[in-house]
């Protein structure tokens, strides 16, 4: 028993109850493993539609991709599940908007790994979960992590709407990055993390360490920080050890270390980059790989005690095993947790600092 978590009763069961029909609004990755899950349930699929401007004849796992707007003049009343991820501000409007209309869910399945975050599963892990929450440093935190945790369960965005931080508030109140930094970018992608730092330090810094394994994607980081001086690009994986591994590479934030991967890729760890030299701030977005990043860092967490930036939401675990190791390498370490405009509850992040 998880006082915090007051939704015992996933959407997925709620679902398998519904009488009314259900369609998955969006196509793609998040909409193949939704509908997995509800040929796995028996959940019965009435079929599945797009926003209108996007339907252009498509079809999609044998369905016909309807307009809303047909569904809407077809269909009294049906359930809406919400596939894909929602993270401006005019697609998150849109999705409200759809949920004043029609009962919405937002189902939880990871970015990475296997299973479901039900009650069930936090009952399983409830000593590590109470053991995160009454670790955070916060009142708004807690609130947070339970939200958060509230919404895995149930699929209901309201969760996250009182939770929402603005990034540039949680740089200002819990980083508060100054103008001598020393920034390791695990995962930078095509260098916007890089440029959000720089505007919180009006372009200055003292050194930068940006590790990005996908080609295309290191190919525009390194043009982004070409004739920067003291940035250093890595085009690797971050990792526990010195290595080499299978990797997918899809050009976008998706790429990802996969054993069913023939293409190997170096990895390297943190430890390894800085050989002994500090780090001040270290962030961490590795496609669920956080905690192999951490390990790898174990040394340079654990001696400079960086203010730390880590994702919790691409394996079910992560929401609790990450927050447990960083404490266990560097008890020192004040935790909150933060949540940005995202639906489902993508870009809720870990936050350290001493």
């Amino acid at each position: 028993m998880i006082p915090f978590i007051t939704e015992k009763t996933s959407c997925w069961d709620k679902l398998k109850a519904e009488s009314r029909p259900i369609f998955i609004y969006g196509m793609g990755d998040g909409a193949l493993k939704i509908m997995s899950v509800f040929k796995e349930k028996g959940i019965v699929l009435s079929g599945i539609f797009a926003s209108d401007d996007f339907v252009r004849g498509h079809s999609f796992q044998g369905y016909r991709v309807h307009k809303l707007s047909e569904i809407e003049e077809a269909v009294e009343d049906f359930v809406v599940v919400l596939a894909f991820a929602a993270g401006y501000q005019e697609i998150v409007d849109k999705v409200h908007e759809i949920a004043s209309r029609h009962t919405l869910y937002v189902p939880d399945v990871p970015v990475a790994g296997r299973g479901l975050f039900d009650y069930d599963y936090c009952l399983e892990n409830a000593d590590k979960i109470q053991k995160v929450y009454d670790s955070l440093a916060d009142d708004f935190s807690r609130k947070v992590y339970s939200n958060i945790i509230n919404f895995k369960i149930s699929g209901r965005i309201e969760y996250l709407d009182n939770v929402t931080t603005p990034k540039a508030e949680i740089y200002k109140e819990i980083i508060k990055p100054h103008t001598s930094e020393i920034y390791v970018d695990l995962g930078a992608y095509n260098g916007d993390t890089i440029r959000e730092l720089l505007e919180f330090t009006h372009g200055r810094y003292s050194a930068v360490y940006a590790v990005e394994p996908d080609k295309k994607n290191f190919k525009k980081l390194s043009k982004f920080v070409s004739g920067m001086s003291h940035i250093y690009p890595f085009n690797a994986a971050a990792w526990a050890v010195d290595t080499q591994l299978p990797f997918a590479s899809k050009a976008g934030r998706q790429s990802s270390i996969s054993a069913s991967a023939d293409t190997y890729i170096d990895a390297l760890s943190v430890d390894s980059i800085l050989g002994g030299k500090p780090a001040t701030i270290i962030k961490m977005d590795v496609e669920g790989f956080e905690r192999e990043a951490i390990w790898g860092s174990a040394q340079t967490i654990a001696h400079f005690s960086p203010k730390m930036m880590i994702s919790l939401y691409h394996r079910n675990e992560d929401i609790f095993e990450l927050p447990l190791l960083l404490k266990v390498i560097n008890p020192n370490y004040k935790l909150y947790i933060r949540h940005q405009l995202y639906i489902p509850a993508w870009e809720t992040n870990l936050y350290a600092t001493i």
